[in-house]
């Protein structure tokens, strides 16, 4: 092997490292662009080209954490730097949520631009041409594999409409960039349509329930009333909190998470608070105060126990305090009790009672807790034809071929030896029945 044949490092390939070093040391606003695993390699990664050592594996492992980074996204480096900037939490993106371009701080626009500018030169040096500079600091015979993802437009956040590489020059395109955040958003809340509230923090759901509102059948008024009432929310109207009360296994959680299926392109957001959280909730519904993004705060399976403080933080949300009450957020419970509050016989109070004058009003505000919700939607036990209903609906959908009489005997059978007649019984029935026939017949096995 004829080594002198091998690319060597010029020096004007140092020269760019250098800058780009410079460059990235000089963002005002948007930092956190560089702070993930990708930007951190990529950054690792111009360190050690500039500072090779004698036999380059420190060289060979950064450009190694480099594509590993990206491979592990699934993105390549250009459409991670647009997407961080896209999501990026700062100064300028905050204020854009909530503020006219024309009245953001002068300084804070040039910030942004100084930013997109230097952003702009760091978009510039691709991933090949990082591998033939590590080509050529190793003395390697040919360029390490450089990872490339093929775009597939069915895979693209709708959402991230605007693409800064159609501008040849990034520093203008901040106008539209604060269009963007005041429509979209910025931060995890414009990366993830669904997060949980936990230990205090936001957290993404990067793999929500696929659940879709055509699967659900057999409540139509209930989920009619739900959807007028969250059209109302994604209006900007003033929308009613919701307590989705009745029997287990009749679709309530289910109706509540296919909403994000439905809408979460109109930038409808799910969020999920348990009941051991809700104490945070007025802290909460502060923090999605003036979002762009419209809010369902989902509590699932709600009840309480007496004095319980989760009970006094949701009562000051669904009642409302000295603050106004946002017009971007709602509550949407669910809940197997019609009273929300356990209540034991000794609670009620007898005409010898001494302890409290006005024990009857205690009590009616514990059974009155759910009237605090300005739409209960109830849902009753499955009979017969409603659960007969939902199976010929979901064994359609499942493509499930067997005769109407058959399959009709076999629910009843499993209703009767598994969970009763509910919607959930109805599709761990057709989700076992189609797993069992495409184990005896695979040849013929319909998927959907």
């Amino acid at each position: 092997m004829d080594i002198s044949a091998m690319p060597t490092a010029s020096p004007s390939s140092y020269t760019q490292v250098q800058f780009l070093q410079r460059q990235a040391a000089s963002l005002l606003l948007y930092q956190s662009v560089l702070q993930s695993e990708a930007g951190i390699a990529f950054l690792e990664l111009l360190q050690a080209i500039r500072y090779t050592d004698a036999d380059a594996r420190g060289c060979l492992q950064a450009y190694g954490n480099y594509f590993h980074a990206l491979a592990a996204r699934n993105q390549n480096w250009e459409d991670y730097l647009i997407s961080q900037i896209l999501f990026c939490e700062n100064p300028f993106s905050q204020q854009a949520q909530q503020k006219d371009f024309q009245e953001l701080p002068p300084a804070l626009v040039a910030a942004a631009q100084n930013d997109l500018h230097i952003l702009q030169s760091l978009y510039e040096c691709s991933s090949a041409c990082l591998s033939q500079w590590v080509q050529a600091v190793a003395h390697l015979p040919v360029s390490p594999v450089v990872w490339y993802q093929e775009h597939n437009e069915e895979d693209v956040n709708t959402q991230q409409t605007f693409y800064l590489q159609h501008w040849e020059n990034w520093a203008d395109a901040v106008p539209e960039l604060a269009t963007y955040y005041r429509k979209f958003g910025a931060g995890i809340f414009a990366e993830y349509r669904a997060l949980r509230w936990h230990s205090g923090q936001f957290i993404g759901i990067p793999h929500p329930d696929p659940i879709k509102l055509g699967t659900l059948v057999g409540y139509e008024w209930q989920r009619d009333a739900l959807l007028k009432n969250t059209e109302f929310l994604l209006a900007g109207e003033t929308a009613l909190h919701v307590l989705l009360y009745g029997s287990r296994g009749s679709g309530k959680s289910s109706l509540v998470k296919a909403l994000l299926n439905e809408y979460g392109e109109r930038n409808l957001r799910l969020l999920e608070v348990t009941k051991s959280d809700l104490q945070d909730l007025p802290k909460i519904v502060e923090q999605l105060r003036g979002l762009p993004q419209k809010f369902i705060i989902f509590v699932d399976d709600l009840s309480f126990e007496e004095d319980d403080d989760a009970f006094k933080a949701l009562k000051v949300v669904l009642e409302g305090n000295l603050t106004a009450r946002p017009q971007n957020v709602v509550v949407y419970a669910t809940s197997n009790r019609r009273h929300l509050i356990r209540e034991y016989f000794a609670d009620r109070p007898a005409p010898k009672d001494h302890e409290e004058v006005h024990a009857w009003d205690t009590m009616q505000e514990k059974l009155s807790f759910s009237d605090r919700f300005g739409l209960t939607l109830t849902f009753e036990p499955a009979n017969q034809q409603t659960y007969l209903t939902i199976i010929r609906h979901l064994a359609a959908q499942a493509k499930i071929n067997i005769s109407p009489e058959d399959l009709e005997y076999q629910a009843l059978q499993w209703a009767t030896r598994h969970n009763g007649r509910s919607g959930r019984t109805a599709r761990q029935f057709i989700d076992f029945l189609k797993a069992d026939m495409s184990l005896l017949n695979p040849t013929n096995n319909q998927s959907d």
